[in-house]
């Protein structure tokens, strides 16, 4: 590993006079030449040159050298994309206030966002699920008002969390117990499970024991940082509110759906919620409510509402147990058009069930593809599932193979990152992971024996993949790279980015639809101080990265190698000219920037 060289300087042209070196003699088309390419030069400059502060510039001065400004102390967890003071602005019909509004191009600070005063490296995992650092997340109102409910309580320099919830606070373990009576929660037949409205995300931390891995969300609310909390406890979480549009996830992809009190009025605006859960819920999978409106006081009419609504659907109620709900979704396609009291019919032929990136909610329930071969029961177990694939992979040019290639070439490159790296894959260092262009999920599953968890993302512009994964029992989300992310600040131990430079570029024109800077700044807000990025790419786009690595405070190693079947070990590479090298890039933040004296605790 050698020391980075700078970027080599942009050639610059020069004007020279004649051979002879005689006097320059003006004529009149001389003049109006030069007169044109005046005004060439000026209406360029008006083009391009940035407005309002556009990271454009801040761009330019990243590789020009410059370093990056820590954000104000008050943006400790900034969420550009979930800010208060741009949404209580916007309209609140469907709670569309609360989902994400981004800033525009320029609007979003160019700065470093800092630590909370006192923080310190995460109590590692499973550690983690029970206690985190106060300090981390100072913020004591749920402490305060769910206490007794058994969701979280402060105790000296930590908060302890016993595992409860609003509908369990005797704990989640219990709760698990009495639900493992009717859904089959441990014996493989699940694997991936959707959280809604989750608090701390207890639930889905409980469930990890049992091999079922929960994707947990809720919105920025009044308590500020339920999300925020889970994920500090390294258990799988993401920023969303259910409102306007569908949520970015694939059809049929979760083999449950949970709500604990989680307050969504699914029969309102016509069921136009409960339609959104049934896109996701896999069949055969179930629909677990726990409180409002099941045999709630005051809620009856939504109750039998709901009830009705579920009959249109043909799902099939297992039980009623106190105010706890369970049904089970058909395995067959779905049985409308039928008769019912909410005018509900299917999508037309031209609705693509997994587009689901700014994509409104729509009132019609979405055609079930491939249901026989990816409901529960029909799709392999868990762990098998993992490592064969699924029938969505078979619309894909050549799909078998290629699952099978990416799946053995993760199994090396993970190997690799371990042993000659230096990757704490398998350690207590690393919890929370992202691969920021998962394709097929081939990272989380080389990574799936050891104690971490992956957030898989299918950039919006790429062939939707996601669907694979989950069926392979991953997690992920869609997301477009050029847009902040939906999580709190110091949320990932380790990022990876196989081949950035395509999640910014468009496919069709080629052109980048923002600046490789824009990304990293990103990746340097959600990743947690002491974290580490991989990014793979070919040299030139390495090597701009080296530079903006730089600029936002980040130590940095690179390591070239030419990957081979039969080895990962770097070597001298040999290519062809028009054959660039990929190569992986090693980034590690500086802990001088990220990490304050630590608090005297005598």
């Amino acid at each position: 590993m050698g020391l980075l060289s700078s970027l080599r300087p942009h050639r610059r042209g020069a004007l020279s006079g004649g051979g002879g070196g005689g006097q320059w003699q003006w004529s009149f088309l001389d003049a109006v030449w030069a007169v044109f390419l005046l005004a060439v030069v000026i209406f360029l400059a008006l083009v391009f040159t940035p407005r309002r502060g556009e990271p454009l510039s801040a761009a330019s001065s990243a590789l020009a050298g410059a370093t990056v400004p820590p954000c104000a102390a008050s943006e400790v967890d900034l969420l550009p994309c979930e800010d208060p003071r741009r949404s209580s602005r916007l309209s609140r019909e469907m709670n569309y206030y609360r989902e994400r509004h981004c800033p525009a191009r320029g609007e979003a600070p160019v700065c470093l966002v800092p630590p909370p005063r006192g923080y310190r490296v995460p109590v590692p995992w499973p550690e983690s699920l029970h206690k985190i650092w106060h300090d981390n997340m100072p913020y004591g109102k749920i402490a305060e008002r769910k206490g007794h409910q058994g969701w979280m309580k402060q105790e000296g320099s930590y908060f302890i969390f016993p595992g409860g919830g609003t509908m369990f606070p005797d704990g989640a373990e219990q709760y698990i117990e009495k639900l493992a009576q009717y859904v089959p929660l441990k014996s493989g037949l699940l694997r991936t499970g959707l959280d809604m409205g989750c608090g701390v995300a207890s639930f889905g931390g409980f469930l990890l024991k049992e091999n079922i891995l929960t994707l947990s969300f809720a919105p920025r609310d009044s308590h500020k940082s339920q999300i925020q909390f889970a994920l500090e406890r390294g258990i799988p979480a993401f920023l969303l509110m259910l409102g306007t549009r569908r949520l970015p996830f694939p059809a049929q992809s979760f083999d449950f759906v949970h709500c604990s009190r989680c307050l969504i009025p699914f029969m309102a605006y016509n069921g136009s919620y409960l339609i959104e859960v049934d896109r996701l819920l896999r069949p055969g999978g179930y629909l677990i409510i726990s409180g409002p409106p099941v045999q709630w006081k005051k809620q009856e009419k939504e109750w039998a509402e709901l009830q009705e609504m579920a009959l249109a659907f043909c799902y099939k109620l297992i039980t009623v147990d106190g105010n706890t709900a369970i049904w089970k979704k058909p395995t067959e396609a779905s049985c409308l058009p039928n008769q019912n009291g909410f005018n509900i019919d299917l999508c037309s032929t031209d609705d693509d069930p997994d587009q689901a990136w700014y994509f409104k909610l729509k009132k019609c329930v979405s055609k079930v593809s491939l249901a026989d071969e990816i409901a529960v029961g029909s799709i392999l177990k868990w762990p098998d599932r993992l490592s064969k694939p699924s029938a969505r992979a078979s619309p894909m040019d050549n799909g078998a193979n290629l699952f099978e290639l990416d799946t053995q070439k993760w199994v090396k490159r993970v190997s690799f990152y371990k042993k000659s790296l230096g990757v704490k894959l398998g350690t207590a260092k690393i919890r929370n992971v992202m691969d920021m262009n998962a394709y097929l999920g081939g990272l989380a599953a080389a990574a799936v024996s050891d104690p971490v968890w992956v957030m898989n993302v299918v950039p919006a512009q790429k062939p939707l993949t996601l669907g694979v994964i989950y069926d392979r029992g991953l997690i992920g989300v869609y997301h477009d790279w050029c847009e902040p992310f939906s999580t709190y600040p110091r949320t990932y131990d380790l990022i990876h980015a196989d081949r950035i430079n395509s999640l910014i570029r468009d496919p069709i024109s080629g052109k980048s639809r923002c600046d490789l800077f824009d990304v990293m700044l990103e990746m340097d807000r959600i990743l947690r101080p002491e974290g580490i990025a991989v990014i793979r790419d070919s040299p030139d786009v390495i090597d701009k990265a080296a530079q903006v690595a730089q600029s936002i405070r980040w130590t940095v190693q690179m390591v070239q190698l030419v990957m081979s079947s039969e080895s990962m070990a770097p070597r001298r590479p040999k290519r062809a000219p028009d054959a660039p090298t990929v190569m992986p890039f090693l980034l590690m933040k500086s802990t001088e920037r990220t990490l304050p004296p630590k608090p005297d605790t005598r």
